[in-house]
């Protein structure tokens, strides 16, 4: 059987995640977090995007890059479901599949061109790690990609779930006041796998160059330290 052609890596996004641990596990759920989608250098050009602006949403076809693996399983274990109860890999959104391949929803703030990096993307809501591949751009059209009546399966139980976050001013005040509204919404969607609710633990995730650090207890998620990188 012929084999398809190699997918290209046509750009990568510049985001405040420099770790997988934190990142928003959908793209959407947190509309405050901004990024950038720089194109690599053989695909700048600006014609390329000629038509883009006129849309408020576009579609990123992506891979998960620091995913390692030989093989693949029909089950895997969603965080979400606490780690401990298997599903189809393709009832799942699971990095760890037969083509470890992301799709993500944004929204398109803007292009710009920038000195040195041509024309960029400015996007909002990606849940996306710093320095993922793009393999493709598409707009997103609402009159065939929404479906108002679509039911979410087991994924939906936990959608309204959010952790109350106390971010003292002390440590608040040494995050940049134009990401505080986006760590903290990040904070709430709670990083941590499901399957660990110690209130003693400790944990911590780098955003825009600096180390978070948190408690979480009866609901309630604590920044207890932010230690500049």
């Amino acid at each position: 059987m012929e084999q398809p052609a190699a997918l290209r890596v046509i750009a990568r996004i510049r985001s405040d995640f420099t770790t997988k641990f934190g990142i928003p596990r959908q793209s959407g759920l947190v509309p405050e977090q901004k990024a950038v989608i720089v194109f690599e250098p053989e695909y700048r050009d600006a014609n390329a995007l000629r038509g883009l602006a006129g849309f408020s949403h576009i579609w990123l076809i992506w891979g998960f890059s620091e995913v390692h693996q030989e093989g693949w399983s029909p089950m895997v274990k969603p965080p979400r479901l606490g780690g401990n109860k298997r599903m189809g890999v393709f009832a799942t959104r699971s990095p760890f599949r037969p083509n470890p391949i992301g799709l993500s929803s944004v929204r398109l703030l803007g292009i710009e061109a920038r000195p040195g990096l041509g024309t960029v993307l400015c996007v909002a809501g990606a849940d996306l790690m710093d320095g993922t591949p793009i393999y493709d751009i598409k707009p997103y059209l609402s009159f065939t990609d929404s479906h108002p009546d679509a039911v979410d399966g087991f994924a939906g139980e936990r959608y309204a779930y959010a952790l109350t976050v106390e971010f003292p001013e002390e440590w608040l005040l040494m995050i940049p006041e134009e990401k505080r509204a986006a760590l903290t919404a990040s904070l709430a969607q709670d990083p941590r796998p499901a399957y660990q609710n110690n209130p003693e633990a400790r944990y911590g995730f780098e955003y825009a160059g600096f180390d978070v650090r948190f408690r979480v207890r009866d609901g309630v998620l604590t920044v207890c330290e932010v230690v500049r990188l």
